[in-house]
């Protein structure tokens, strides 16, 4: 049986919460799942974990990051949650039986293949592909001039790298 993609597990998201437009409010995608936010101090290498306790998903994410990496923390947790739920029940414990997965410096290289799945999820929840390509088909983008790039990143509140990561990813 084929698996559904982890951009196809987004934009399915996206339809059922009823979100249409950006930016996506990740939170309320989380409260419609059921999932609880927390924003904690974390060290810096850390930007968010998902972790599951008395049957009760809770995403945690880093305080001290800038909103916009707290937004693509919360996403890319999503993705775990979404995609990944056998996981999250079943590999790294940590104190009296709750279940870690975290968003530190691995999942940001993307070499292994849950990360990657939980950065595509990520980058097609707050940058959905439909509504980028909608506003970029009339524009002609030069990806090494950031003014338009970053007005971009405005409208979507992501990171200028994450939105050029994003065209670039779309593009190829």
């Amino acid at each position: 049986m084929a698996r559904i993609s982890p951009e196809k597990k987004a934009i399915e998201l996206r339809k059922q919460a009823d979100i249409l437009g950006v930016p996506v409010p990740v939170q309320q995608v989380a409260k419609f799942l059921g999932v609880e936010v927390r924003f904690v101090p974390l060290d810096d290498e850390l930007s968010g974990m998902v972790f599951i306790k008395d049957e009760t998903t809770f995403i945690c994410v880093n305080a001290l990051h800038h909103p916009n990496r707290q937004r693509f923390s919360i996403a890319h947790e999503l993705g775990h949650v979404v995609m990944h739920k056998e996981f999250l029940e079943g590999k790294v414990h940590v104190d009296k039986g709750i279940k870690v997965l975290m968003r530190n410096g691995i999942s940001s290289k993307g070499t292994v293949n849950e990360e990657i799945q939980a950065n595509q999820f990520a980058a097609e929840l707050l940058m959905p592909k439909d509504i980028l390509i909608d506003i970029l088909k009339d524009k002609f983008i030069d990806i090494d001039d950031e003014g338009p790039i970053e007005d971009l990143a405005r409208k979507f509140n992501v990171s200028k790298r994450a939105m050029e990561h994003r065209i670039r990813n779309i593009l190829d």
